[in-house]
C-alpha cells in the first residue's frame, strides 16, 4: 500500500542521536537508494563528541557560572527515562526529551530499512557499524545517547508513531547486541510524524530519519 512504501525510508543523529523541536541529532531513514552515503567511525565521534571547554585566562575578570538548575533537570530527566522501553514514554516525556537534547551535540547519518520494515539494509551496516565502534570510543564511550525516530507525513499517527519507535528500537537493538553497549546508555523514543524535519515538504525524506543525540559525557564529567 502506498503508506508503507512511503514510510520505508530513513535517513538518521544519538541519537541521534535535524533540529527544529526535533532532537538536533538525526539519523534519517533514506528510502531504498543506491546513492548512500555510508560515514566513517571518526566522522561519528568528532560529531558527538562534547565542546572542548575553553581554558580560563588570568587577569580577565570571569563572568559567573551560568545556573546549573537546567543541567540538573536534564539529568534528572534522562536518568528517569533510562532503561524504560520505547513505548513506555509518555508524550509529556517525549517532548521534554526534545527540549533537552536540542542544544547537544549530534550527527545526521544515512540508514535505509527493508521495506515496510525497520530491519536494516545490508548496505547500511557499514554505517551502523561506524556509529557501534564510535560510540564504544574512548571519546564517548560512558555517555548517554538518544535514538529518536522520525517519519514523513504520509499516513496516520499510530502507524508512523509505532514505524519510529521500531526502527529506533532496531538501531538500539543492533548496538547493544553487536557492540555491548549498555541498553541504559540508548535511550529510544519515537516522534512518527509530529516533528518533521522540513514543513514545507511533509513527504520529503529528509523527514524519514532516526536522529541520535549525545545527552552526557559521564566518562568527560568523571575526570
Amino acid at each position: 500500500m502506498g503508506l508503507a512504501a512511503k514510510g520505508l525510508t530513513a535517513i538518521l543523529s544519538v541519537i541521534t542521536v535535524g533540529a527544529a523541536l526535533s532532537l538536533p541529532a538525526s539519523f534519517a531513514f533514506a528510502g531504498e537508494q543506491s546513492n548512500s552515503k555510508n560515514v566513517t567511525e571518526d566522522e561519528i565521534v568528532r560529531a558527538l563528541a562534547p565542546p572542548a571547554k575553553k581554558p580560563l585566562t588570568r587577569g580577565l575578570s570571569i563572568a559567573p557560572p551560568a545556573d546549573p538548575a537546567p543541567n540538573a533537570a536534564e539529568t534528572k530527566l534522562i536518568q528517569s527515562v533510562r532503561g524504560r522501553s520505547t513505548r513506555s514514554l509518555s508524550s509529556t516525556e517525549r517532548e521534554e526529551i526534545a527540549s533537552a537534547a536540542k542544544d547537544k551535540p549530534n550527527i545526521d547519518l544515512e540508514i535505509t530499512f527493508d521495506y515496510n520494515s525497520a530491519n536494516i539494509s545490508a548496505k547500511s551496516m557499514p554505517s551502523v557499524q561506524a556509529l557501534g565502534r564510535a560510540l564504544t570510543s574512548p571519546d564517548l564511550k560512558g555517555s548517554t545517547f538518544v535514538v529518536a525516530g522520525h517519519t514523513d507525513a504520509a499516513g496516520g499517527e499510530a502507524y508512523n508513531q509505532d514505524l519510529s519507535e521500531r526502527r529506533a528500537d532496531s538501531i538500539k537493538r543492533y548496538l547493544v547486541d553487536k557492540y555491548s553497549i549498555s541498553a541504559t546508555d540508548l535511550v529510544t523514543v519515537g516522534y512518527g510524524k509530529s516533528k518533521l524535519k522540513d514543513p514545507n515538504q511533509p513527504m520529503a525524506e529528509v523527514n524519514r530519519r532516526v536522529q541520535v543525540v549525545n545527552m552526557e559525557n559521564k566518562t568527560t564529567a568523571s575526570k
